[in-house]
């Protein structure tokens, strides 16, 4: 049997919060998340830093059973403080998955995500580029059913 895991996005930036850019990343992971079997039962937008983004994925992951994923502020301007909110709340970190990211295109190196579990979530940061966000996904999505299923204690075929 397979499980359609649940999966939420957050996109993380001033300008599309803001309503002056267009949510193209966040777009981009329902999409690529639909494509690969996830069921995407949100998708919500917030200022850069470091409060808001804790704030947005606490509540995010509060009585969720799935991944979270975020696009923005992982990188190294003044306002990307995704990966220190979101430290916030992660319970225990995933060093595997965003090594795995970061390895997937030479610029994934100045990408600063951080990727780990809270509760029955696992949460994972991506870069705020559409390309970025869907390349740094896709370098973990094989594993992430498996990972979901082992943290939510689903039978699995190992």
């Amino acid at each position: 049997m397979t499980t359609a895991w649940q999966a939420k996005v957050l996109t993380v930036s001033d300008g599309v919060s803001t309503g002056h850019r267009e949510d193209l990343s966040g777009r981009a992971l329902v999409a690529f998340l639909e494509e690969h079997g996830f069921v995407v039962v949100e998708h919500a937008l917030c200022a850069d830093g470091e409060e808001t983004v804790f704030a947005q994925l606490l509540t995010m992951t509060s009585e969720f059973s799935g991944l979270v994923v975020s696009t923005g502020g992982t990188g190294f301007s003044s306002r990307d403080e995704t990966p220190e909110g979101a430290v916030r709340i992660i319970q225990r970190l995933a060093p595997g998955l965003s090594e795995a990211m970061r390895a997937v295109n030479p610029l994934g190196r100045l990408s600063r995500g951080v990727a780990g579990v809270v509760g029955q979530c696992i949460v994972v940061t991506t870069p705020g580029s559409p390309k970025g966000c869907v390349e740094q996904l896709s370098a973990i999505i094989d594993v992430l059913p498996h990972a979901l299923a082992l943290l939510c204690e689903t039978p699995t075929q190992h």
